[in-house]
């Protein structure tokens, strides 16, 4: 199911939709959102007899967390009120929901008091906010994380940034976080993503029609993926399931040709080729015996003849294959070079490049030139950098790279006329003329080992095999990865997780899509 990741301005102008244009009351939300997350209490603390902190701000996440409280109360749980700020600069709604919990006889603290409490509601800030806490709004946040007491956030938690997930200053270790509508990026952003335990999402009457026209940047996938799989023609055979040419491994790296045509294989491609150094002949054979085999000699000395032999074995295996993956192991060499321009430069078939490809293409003014014609002419090429590769190719420092991701990935994207994946903690994925970007939520740190990426590029070159426009077969590799990245850390443990788990476990999620 596609789901949308949304920024405090997108979600902000939705809001503002909501009331303005549908005429819902901005009370009636806030009413709503108030219910929703009372019921999530209640559902993790069925007793009903727990003494709750309110921690709300000015604005009206503050409002939300009063109105939340006030329920709480009635349904039995003991509850106190805290306001952080100064009462004369609250919205509307919050002073209208701070005189409606004092006639029903609570009183509002100014600072926390020195209790011990079952639960505190963190409802300072929610998205909307944009610097740095300090003073007294770092002190409450510091006093909340302090407490031995279940921490429930109110649409974001306190001190994180809605959108980059970054830490302003101070921010709450929420255990919960329930928010509204939609979720949002800071949710699913590092370091945010730590800091929001648990997210839950609930329907409050703000929906796709308050969007008007202007739907999220930012979108992720859940639930199976098999359903999203290319579907398999009965008759068919393996000529007629894809062919992919697998260009990786150098002289003592042959473990990343393996994990990647492995991986091209549990995605349902027909037949793999392996073009690897001669070197690689036996251990390649006796690891993955259904591939075929495309053997080359690495020359030391740089004559022309050595790379008019290769170029001539190139043009023959690119002649029989549907798709092509290029990068894994293969290293930096002459041959490896001549291997590269000629799979950009010699036809117009789906292309993934990897690892040292990407690292060749980052040093090369040339190669870079041909990857932006190509792209002219096709935009079928997919590049899979991780982020220090990534901001190597883009050409800016990895720091700035990872805070302004959803853009430099956008624009890698224009630039080369290709589909960009850029991975990371979370991955990043965009496309050429695409206006939306896919943000990935699947997955875990267990997966931060040696081959997970040689088994992406393995996964994107099987879907694309079997003629998947290259977009869809990106984002639902990286997806699919993610997921089999999951499944084996339930078994394995992420501690104990290799590459080779992943590939282990690509069938399971993949095993119902043959329709």
């Amino acid at each position: 199911m596609k789901k949308y990741l949304v920024s405090s301005k997108e979600m902000k102008e939705y809001d503002r939709n909501t009331i303005e244009y549908f005429g819902v009351p901005s009370v009636a939300l806030m009413e709503r959102a108030a219910m929703s997350a009372a019921e999530e209490i209640r559902a993790r603390f069925p007793a009903g007899k727990e003494r709750v902190l309110i921690v709300a701000g000015c604005g009206n996440n503050g409002g939300d967390g009063i109105a939340l409280g006030r329920m709480l109360g009635q349904d039995g749980f003991d509850v106190d009120f805290c306001l952080i700020g100064d009462r004369e600069r609250c919205s509307g709604e919050t002073k209208t929901q701070l005189e409606i919990v004092e006639k029903y006889g609570y009183f509002l603290q100014s600072k926390i008091e020195n209790k011990e409490y079952d639960i505190i509601v963190d409802a300072l800030f929610g998205i909307g906010l944009s610097r740095k806490l300090e003073g007294e709004f770092a002190e409450a946040v510091r006093q909340m994380n302090k407490r031995n007491a279940f921490i429930c956030s109110i649409d974001m938690p306190s001190g994180i940034h809605t959108d980059s997930g970054e830490v302003m200053g101070e921010a709450v270790q929420a255990d919960l976080t329930v928010t509204f509508a939609f979720e949002k990026i800071g949710h699913w952003r590092y370091p945010g993503r730590q800091y929001a335990g648990e997210v839950i999402c609930r329907n409050i009457g703000i929906t796709p029609e308050s969007f008007l026209g202007c739907p999220p940047e930012v979108y992720t996938l859940s639930g199976a993926a098999d359903e999203r799989m290319p579907k398999r023609y009965g008759g068919g055979n393996k000529g007629s399931f894809g062919k992919v040419l697998v260009i990786a491994g150098n002289v003592n790296m042959s473990g990343a040709c393996e994990l990647c045509a492995k991986s091209v294989y549990r995605m349902g491609a027909g037949m793999v080729k392996i073009m690897t150094p001669e070197e690689n002949r036996i251990i390649v054979q006796a690891n993955i015996p259904e591939a075929l085999l495309s053997p080359y000699r690495i020359k030391h000395e740089e004559t022309g003849e050595t790379l008019e032999e290769l170029h001539k074995l190139l043009e023959k295996e690119m002649e029989w294959a549907d798709c092509i993956v290029i990068g894994p192991g293969i290293g930096k060499g002459m041959e490896s070079y001549a291997l590269l321009e000629q799979v950009i430069t010699g036809g117009e078939k789906p292309l993934v490049i990897d690892a040292d490809g990407l690292n060749m293409l980052a040093e090369s003014h040339k190669l870079k030139e041909l990857l932006a014609e190509r792209g002219k002419r096709v935009q079928n090429t997919v590049l899979t950098p991780h982020l220090a590769e990534f901001s190597r190719l883009y050409g800016c420092l990895l720091d700035e790279a990872k805070k302004d991701i959803f853009h430099r990935v956008k624009e890698m994207a224009k630039t080369y006329g290709c589909v960009a994946v850029c991975k990371d903690a979370g991955t990043a994925v965009a496309t050429p003329k695409g206006m939306e970007i896919y943000w990935n939520t699947a997955g875990n740190d267990g997966m931060a080992t040696a081959g997970m990426g040689d088994v992406l590029a393995g996964v994107i070159g099987g879907l694309l095999s079997q003629g998947m426009e290259a977009g869809k077969a990106a984002v639902l590799g990286v997806y699919i990865h993610g997921l089999a990245g999951d499944l084996a850390a339930g078994e394995k443990g992420k501690y104990a997780l290799m590459a080779g788990d992943v590939i282990n476990c690509l069938g399971s999620i993949t095993k119902q899509g043959n329709g």
